[in-house]
């Protein structure tokens, strides 16, 4: 039997999908208030997602007084998606179950530069679907450092890979029958904090990462802001000095050329803090043997961003500050010039305002690329375009057994 469900019965069920992925099991009762479904309404939906395959009953509720309720959780089989995470020297994959866990991950070197980068791509992408098991496969993120002027496109713009108008979405479509969303990988990494971590629990929040460079994506309302082109978030190229040293993006004196891990090893090379041939690691274990001058490079850096960070929640006014990134692993030294810094600078009824600091692990890029298609549930507003809808569909007719809906 395949399924056809449209308009907003579609997004009602999805929406339940969506919910249950986030927050784990709830009851009829407790999904109705979330979503603002009446009791019936959310009775009949949750029949109808019952005999799709998609839910299924668990335990019972313990009971208050009256008849305990019973718990409906997601199929973990009824779905997987795949993420992709595009970096200036390799490309990462995972498989992400619709439940948010990770079923298997690969990383390969890539050069982004190629004049094959789009064959290559795609090769490499095919081999990794290739190798998976038999849970229905949803669709395929993609995350890119640059901007993206759609999800549903794909058209990048991202000047650390040498990418100018690269078709990423549609080469990949063709070349694998799939549906592909493609966004800027901050923004990803944000709607999975949405979904699975401290997000869920704001609607209003500011990501930040660190790492190999600095960003930001903008949580308002409970969606991911994009910006007229698709990059809004782009802190790394605020300009913090004038006279500062030459950015990647042609400007000088940008945010990142004083936080980015390649500026913190200049920086430590610059002050004989570590040899000239030495990177981010003796950097690292040279604060944490208690090197003054190689912690005070991370203390610069974290006085800086902090700075930034202040000014974006005068202007933005998040609920909270989610702190993630490969350089969250040096936190404990860029906190003792972050935290003084970023009080100091907010106004004081801004002071209270928590900053998160997340593990970090190698996946969490391409898990967050994997988030933009187990996302498309919240999408009520078709923002993923056409492969949103795709995904959707085949969410819904794979688990009934629909077959290929690509």
């Amino acid at each position: 039997m395949t399924i056809h469900p449209t308009g907003r019965a579609d997004v009602n069920r999805s929406a339940i999908l969506a919910h249950l992925g986030a927050h784990g099991p709830a009851s009829r009762a407790q999904l109705a208030r979330a979503l603002s479904l009446s009791p019936a309404l959310m009775t009949q939906l949750s029949k109808d997602l019952l005999a799709d395959g998609l839910i299924l009953e668990l335990e019972h509720q313990p009971s208050q007084g009256g008849r305990p309720a019973r718990m409906l959780g997601l199929v973990a089989s009824a779905g997987s998606a795949i993420g992709v995470k595009i970096a200036d020297d390799h490309v990462a994959f995972v498989e992400v179950g619709i439940d948010g866990t990770v079923l298997r991950t690969s990383s390969e070197q890539f050069d982004p530069s190629a004049s094959t980068m789009l064959a290559d791509l795609a090769q490499r992408l095919r081999a990794f679907i290739t190798g998976g098991g038999d849970i229905p496969l949803l669709g395929v993120g993609v995350g890119v450092p640059g901007d993206v002027d759609a999800q549903g496109t794909g058209v990048v713009n991202a000047p650390s890979l040498d990418w100018t108008n690269a078709p990423i979405g549609a080469v990949l479509r063709r070349e694998l029958g799939l549906p592909v969303l493609v966004e800027n990988n901050v923004n990803a990494l944000a709607v999975a904090e949405r979904l699975y971590g401290l997000g869920r629990h704001h609607d209003q929040a500011l990501v930040v990462t660190i790492g190999t460079g600095v960003g930001a994506a903008i949580m308002l309302d409970g969606t991911v802001v994009r910006g007229s082109r698709g990059g809004a978030g782009e802190i790394g190229h605020m300009p913090v000095d004038p006279e500062g040293v030459r950015c990647r993006c042609g400007n000088r004196g940008c945010l990142e050329t004083l936080t980015s891990e390649s500026a913190l090893v200049r920086i430590a090379r610059e002050r004989g803090v570590i040899g000239p041939a030495a990177g981010i690691a003796a950097l690292r274990d040279a604060a944490a043997a208690g090197d003054p001058e190689a912690t005070r490079v991370f203390s610069e850096a974290g006085h800086q961003l902090a700075r930034a960070v202040a000014g974006l929640v005068h202007v933005l006014d998040p609920e909270i500050v989610i702190v993630l990134g490969e350089g969250t692993a040096d936190w404990a030294h860029w906190s003792f010039g972050f935290e003084p810094a970023f009080r100091a600078a907010l106004m004081p009824a801004r002071r209270g305002v928590p900053v998160a600091v997340e593990t970090w692990q190698d996946d969490r890029w391409a898990q967050g690329a994997a988030a933009l298609v187990l996302a498309t549930p919240f999408d009520a507003e078709g923002l993923t375009g056409e492969q949103g809808r795709l995904v959707r569909r085949r969410l819904v007719e794979q688990a009934a057994g629909g077959g290929d809906t690509a």
